[in-house]
C-alpha cells in the first residue's frame, strides 16, 4: 500500500462507507453504500485522491506508452476526482498536465447543446473517471458520449470497484479499468 493509500482508505471508511440495506443507482439492493463524494469533496480527501490517482494514471500511461490529453467523466461523481487528478498532474509534472472536463447526463437544452463541458476537444485521448462502479452503467454512458464527440478513451480510472460486474462490463468494451480500491481492499 502506498503512503497515500492508507490515509485515503481511512478517510473513505470514515466518511463514505455505510452498511445497512440500500437501493443503488443500478436498482440493485446492497448491504454496502459508498458515497465517494463525501471524501472527494473533502479538501484532504481531494488531495489524497489527486496524488494517488495521478500516480496510478501516470504508471498506466508509462506502461502502455500512451499520450493522454484529458481526464473526466459523468457528472457529479467523477467531477471532484477528475479535477483532483488534473491538479496533481499540473503540480507534479506540468509538462504532462491533464486537462479536465465533465460529461452531462443529457446534452444541454440551450446554447450550443453540449453534453461535454470543459477542456475537451475532438481527437483527444481520454482517461474516463467514475467514483464507484457497480454495473458500470454510468461509466459506459460517459464513454459513449466521449466517443460520440470524437474522443478516444485510453482507460478508466475508478475510485472504488464494488466488484459486482462493472469492471467486466467496461473491459468488454475494450477499455481497461484501473481501480484505486476494490470492495475487497477497502473492507479488508
Amino acid at each position: 500500500m502506498t503512503k497515500t493509500a492508507a490515509p485515503l482508505k481511512d478517510l473513505l471508511l470514515k466518511k463514505s462507507v455505510r452498511t445497512g440495506t440500500f437501493t443503488l443507482a443500478s436498482g440493485k439492493e446492497s448491504d454496502l453504500y459508498i458515497d465517494c463524494r463525501m471524501t472527494a469533496m473533502d479538501p484532504f480527501g481531494a488531495a489524497l485522491i489527486g496524488d494517488m490517482g495521478w500516480t496510478a494514471v501516470r504508471e498506466r500511461i508509462g506502461a502502455e506508452g500512451l499520450s493522454v490529453d484529458a481526464i473526466g467523466g459523468m457528472t457529479l461523481g467523477a467531477d471532484p476526482i477528475s479535477l483532483a487528478v488534473g491538479m496533481a498532474s499540473a503540480r507534479q509534472h506540468p509538462g504532462e498536465a491533464l486537462q479536465v472536463f465533465t460529461v452531462r447526463k443529457e446534452p444541454k437544452g440551450h446554447g450550443r447543446g453540449k453534453q461535454i463541458e470543459g477542456n475537451f476537444a475532438e481527437g483527444n485521448t481520454i482517461v474516463v473517471v467514475d467514483d464507484v462502479i457497480t454495473t458500470g452503467g454510468s461509466t459506459l454512458k460517459a464513454i459513449d458520449a466521449i466517443e460520440r464527440e470524437g474522443g478516444k478513451v485510453a482507460f478508466a480510472l475508478v475510485l472504488v470497484d464494488r466488484e459486482e460486474g462493472g469492471r467486466q462490463a467496461i473491459e468488454e468494451r475494450g477499455i481497461p479499468v484501473v481501480a484505486l480500491f476494490s470492495r475487497s481492499t477497502l473492507l479488508d
